[in-house]
């Protein structure tokens, strides 16, 4: 992943102005075809998550279009990313709660969208060692969203990620990087390749 150091955008300010419907999502009802975009279509409170992430998405284009270098291609690949998200959150069907696993992937996508693009102010961030020297250390940011968002630097390598789900607090998953559970003042970073090691908060 490209490192970006971002300021930090506020969505209200960064956020395009979208012509949708009061109660609708974002795309046309009469052309859904999944069952993931008919459910959407039925239940106000996921076509909201829909109509919010879309406000996410358009503040994250926002940043990307405005990089000094590289706009171009990080807004094709945010917007090739976000494609390849809506293919995923269709496959919910095969799941056994259809509403549950969407209202996940929409949670999930927008803590992702706001850790990787610093769209708010990060709740927290700590420094946690996890060997003897720099080259060692995570820094991890983690922001307040429903379902919370995670940053995670490693020198030049950056995870994003959110809270697994609304039922496992301070365990999180990181794309390109594996996972990180929080436990106190030590955080179990374990890699993408099931590598486990315990980390301590400095300071």
């Amino acid at each position: 992943m490209i490192r970006y150091h971002l300021a930090a955008v506020p969505l209200v300010a960064a956020t395009a102005t979208l012509c949708l419907a009061q109660d609708g999502p974002t795309f046309d009802c009469a052309k859904a075809e999944s069952s993931a975009e008919k459910l959407i279509c039925e239940d106000p409170a996921l076509a909201a998550l829909d109509r919010r992430l879309a406000e996410v998405f358009e503040a994250a284009v926002a940043v990307t279009s405005g990089l000094d270098v590289g706009a171009q291609t990080a807004t094709d690949e945010l917007r090739a990313y976000q494609r390849g998200w809506i293919k995923g959150r269709d496959e919910c069907w095969k799941e056994t709660d259809l509403r549950s696993c969407i209202e996940t992937e929409y949670l999930r996508r927008e803590g992702e969208l706001v850790a990787e693009w610093m769209l708010e102010e990060p709740a927290s961030v700590t420094t946690y060692l996890c060997g003897q020297g720099p080259a060692d250390e995570l820094i991890i940011y983690l922001f307040p969203n429903e379902l919370p968002g995670i940053r995670v630097e490693r020198g030049d390598s950056i995870g994003v990620g959110a809270q697994t789900s609304v039922n496992t607090p301070d365990t999180y998953y990181l794309r390109q990087m594996g996972s990180v559970t929080l436990n106190g003042p030590e955080a179990l970073w374990e890699d993408a390749y099931g590598k486990a090691t315990t980390c301590t908060a400095q300071g």
